[in-house]
């Protein structure tokens, strides 16, 4: 039988998502190059979680990010997680700081790639408006009850900051999109939660809500038998 104390034992990469505001400006004595500034996280932000038990709070906290950017990690700037690196911490086009706010990016893109131009319109538009990091979690805390936990340090290496969709984090409501390739890396715990969340989103609606499409199908199948 789970106890909320199985919580502080999860592990693995995770992925937080946050809504922002991500500015696009032409990059200054760099024809076909612009800029991409914004925060793929928001530290001391307190936001709801769900996992295999139910509601959680989480917070990251200031700091958590100091450790790892002090040993120069590799990060790739991605769209949803996934496909060609459009900017890389390794080749200088990502620049990643900590400020009181929280984890700050800069990346300087090519726009004379189609996948970059797409998403540069995306933004520019407002069609997409969150930023999602994938991550390690290092050093947590938990409150006895276990019902919140603050992440006090992470580990970007080898992880990604992505303009994205619709993120995990539920200060959106949205679900992301995932492939089958991400669904098989979640753990345990992430996999359940999916799961159980699906479960809610995929349960018949009360029959006073349903469309008049939906309800003149019915009656015509239960008249059929």
């Amino acid at each position: 039988m789970s106890v909320k104390s199985d919580r502080a034992k999860t592990s693995g990469i995770v992925r937080r998502a946050f809504p922002v505001q991500l500015e696009v400006r032409a990059k200054q004595g760099k024809s076909g190059v612009s800029t991409v500034e914004g925060y793929a996280s928001v530290t001391e932000a307190p936001f709801e979680m769900w996992d295999w038990l139910g509601p959680y709070s989480e917070v990251v906290r200031t700091g958590a990010f100091a450790k790892t950017l002090s040993e120069t990690p590799q990060v790739q700037l991605l769209l949803n997680h996934g496909g060609l690196a459009m900017a890389y911490t390794q080749a200088g086009s990502l620049r990643l700081s900590e400020d009181t706010t929280g984890l700050h990016m800069e990346a300087d893109v090519n726009t004379k790639r189609s996948d970059v131009n797409d998403m540069l319109l995306a933004l520019e538009e407002g069609s997409v408006d969150e930023m999602s990091f994938a991550f390690r979690v290092t050093r947590q805390q938990w409150s006895p009850d276990y019902d919140q936990r603050d992440i006090l340090e992470v580990d970007l290496h080898r992880g990604d900051v992505s303009v994205v969709n619709f993120g995990a984090n539920p200060a959106t409501t949205v679900a992301p999109a995932m492939r089958s390739a991400d669904f098989d890396r979640l753990d345990e715990a992430d996999a359940r939660a999916l799961y159980e969340r699906l479960q809610r989103r995929l349960q018949p609606a009360p029959q006073a809500d349903r469309h008049p499409l939906s309800l003149y199908q019915a009656q015509a199948e239960a008249l059929a038998l």
